[in-house]
């Protein structure tokens, strides 16, 4: 039987986290499990589109959330730079999704725009804040940092486990 490298599992782990975002993208933010079911069924075991009216509403099965979006910006400035670069990271941010949001919530790539990527905009752009977004006002303190750690200190699930945790 292979074993399993911590590279095979750090890719897991993105893919899983891409996929579960696409596949959460129609039934995200139920609250009332009675509507989700009425919706949905009782199993969800393929993409789906987002109902009309709710979160994500005009985005397709398959396509990412914002947090999905940026999560492939972050992948996009590792492999560019070779290990997490903040810099880099946050020039991402200014020039591929902070130009298609406009302050409010329902905006730019997955068509919801949560608070603190609201305000990291509002900081960035609208007061001109060039160290804004990762600073712990915006709720975005170190996510990007924290989930390379994570996937860096993988050999060692203690580390792991602590890196993840910091991240809720």
């Amino acid at each position: 039987m292979p074993t399993n490298t911590i590279q095979d599992r750090a890719s897991g782990a993105i893919m899983g986290a891409l996929i579960g975002d696409a596949l959460a993208l129609g039934p995200h933010w139920y609250y009332d499990l009675a509507e989700l079911r009425n919706d949905y069924g009782d199993w969800i075991d393929d993409y789906t589109n987002p109902k009309p009216g709710r979160y994500h509403d005009g985005i397709k099965a398959g396509q990412p959330s914002q947090a999905g979006f940026i999560l492939t910006l972050m992948l996009k400035s590792l492999a560019a730079c070779g290990g997490y670069d903040e810099k880099d990271f946050c020039e991402r941010m200014d020039s591929e999704l902070f130009p298609f949001l406009d302050g409010m919530p329902v905006s730019g790539p997955g068509n919801y725009t949560s608070q603190s990527i609201r305000e990291a905009w509002r900081r960035r752009v609208q007061q001109n804040l060039t160290g804004a977004l990762t600073g712990a006002q915006t709720g975005l303190s170190g996510i990007p940092k924290r989930f390379v750690d994570g996937l860096d200190n993988a050999a060692e699930l203690g580390r792991l486990a602590s890196a993840v945790a910091a991240l809720v």
